[in-house]
């Protein structure tokens, strides 16, 4: 748990989600294996060019498909998305089964969805909010115990 100050108060709760090391080492495996078919192809010049420039897009992927998640004492940052606190009706911490059926079988196609697929465990949290046809987020957390915990906190 990290506590700040930032333009929206306190921070009660932060994560942030990076690919897991076996993402990385598979497409690792993957760039080099298209940089040598470029080695055996065209030459050791083209094989390193093509390298680098996997190596700074896959870092570029890494950085775009963070998951930055915030709750301050009145609200909830998911990415680029944030909601009032006081619109956040229950909040449910989800196992890997639970979340499997909530973003497979059950879900609901107005739902915002954050989700990373290399995070098995989420949260639920349902909307209720009369100017807003979201029923609810379906977040992935590595933390989703502590996160749950941090949204019942009092506002």
């Amino acid at each position: 748990m990290e506590a700040s100050l930032d333009n929206e108060g306190e921070v009660i709760f932060s994560e942030q989600t990076h690919w897991p090391f076996w993402l990385w080492t598979f497409l690792l495996f993957l760039a080099a294996s298209l940089a040598f078919a470029f080695w055996a192809a065209i030459g050791l010049s083209a094989a390193i060019g093509i390298a680098v420039a996997q190596v700074a897009l896959l870092l570029i992927a890494d950085y775009v498909s963070t998951l930055n998640i915030r709750v301050t004492k009145e609200w909830l940052f998911v990415g680029r998305a944030k909601i009032e606190r006081k619109f956040i009706a229950e909040v449910a911490a989800l196992n890997s089964e639970q979340t499997r059926v909530a973003r497979g079988p059950e879900l609901d196609p107005a739902a915002f969805l954050a989700l990373r697929f290399w995070i098995t465990t989420g949260v639920k949290i349902t909307i209720q909010d009369d100017r807003d046809p979201t029923p609810y987020w379906l977040v992935s957390s590595k933390k989703s115990e502590e996160f749950t915990r941090s949204l019942y906190k009092p506002l």
